[in-house]
C-alpha cells in the first residue's frame, strides 16, 4: 500500500513540474521578409541585382555580336586569323563569366551581412519578449508540424522590430 501511494505521489508530482512550461514558436524567415527592415534590405538587394542583370545583358549582347561577326567572317579570313579571333572571344567570355560570378558572390555576401545585422537587432528583442512574457522555450516554426496559433509570436516580434529599427545602414 505504501509503495502504491509513493508511486502515485511521485507521478502526480512530475505532472506539476511541467505545468509551468510555456512554449512558443516563431517564423524567422517570415520576419526577415515582412518586417520593414527586411523589406528595405530586399529592395536594396533587388536594385543591385537589377543593375547587374542589365549590365550583364549588355555584355552578353556585345559578346554575341562579336561571335556573329566572327562566324560571318569565317569564309573570308584565313584559319589563323579566325582562331585568333575565337581565342580572344573565349578570353572575353571567360572574363565575363568570372566577373558575373564575382558580382553574384559579392551580392550574396552583402545579403548575408545585412541579414546578420538584422538578426543582431532581432535577438535582443526576442530575448526581452521571452523574459517579459515568461516563455520557457521558443522553437523555430519550420520544426513545428502542428501548433496552436496563439503560440505563434511572430507578429508580436515583427511589431517590436518595426518599432525599434526602421532602417539599416547599407
Amino acid at each position: 500500500m505504501k509503495i502504491i501511494f509513493f508511486l502515485l505521489l511521485f507521478f502526480v508530482k512530475i505532472n506539476y513540474s511541467f505545468a509551468d512550461l510555456k512554449i512558443a514558436y516563431i517564423d524567422i524567415n517570415f520576419i526577415l521578409i515582412h518586417s520593414l527592415v527586411g523589406q528595405k534590405i530586399e529592395k536594396h538587394i533587388s536594385k543591385i541585382e537589377e543593375k547587374n542583370i542589365k549590365k550583364f545583358k549588355e555584355q552578353e549582347k556585345i559578346l554575341k555580336d562579336k561571335e556573329q561577326i566572327i562566324i560571318s567572317q569565317k569564309n573570308i579570313l584565313d584559319k589563323k586569323e579566325i582562331n585568333n579571333k575565337i581565342s580572344f572571344l573565349n578570353i572575353e567570355i571567360n572574363n565575363y563569366k568570372n566577373e558575373r560570378k564575382k558580382l553574384t558572390d559579392e551580392l550574396r555576401i552583402k545579403k548575408i551581412e545585412y541579414t546578420k545585422k538584422m538578426l543582431n537587432h532581432l535577438n535582443p528583442i526576442i530575448t526581452n519578449f521571452v523574459e517579459e512574457n515568461s516563455i520557457s522555450i521558443v522553437l523555430p516554426k519550420k520544426n513545428i508540424i502542428i501548433g496552436k496559433k496563439k503560440l505563434d509570436i511572430t507578429s508580436e516580434i515583427i511589431d517590436l522590430l518595426n518599432n525599434e529599427i526602421k532602417e539599416i545602414e547599407f
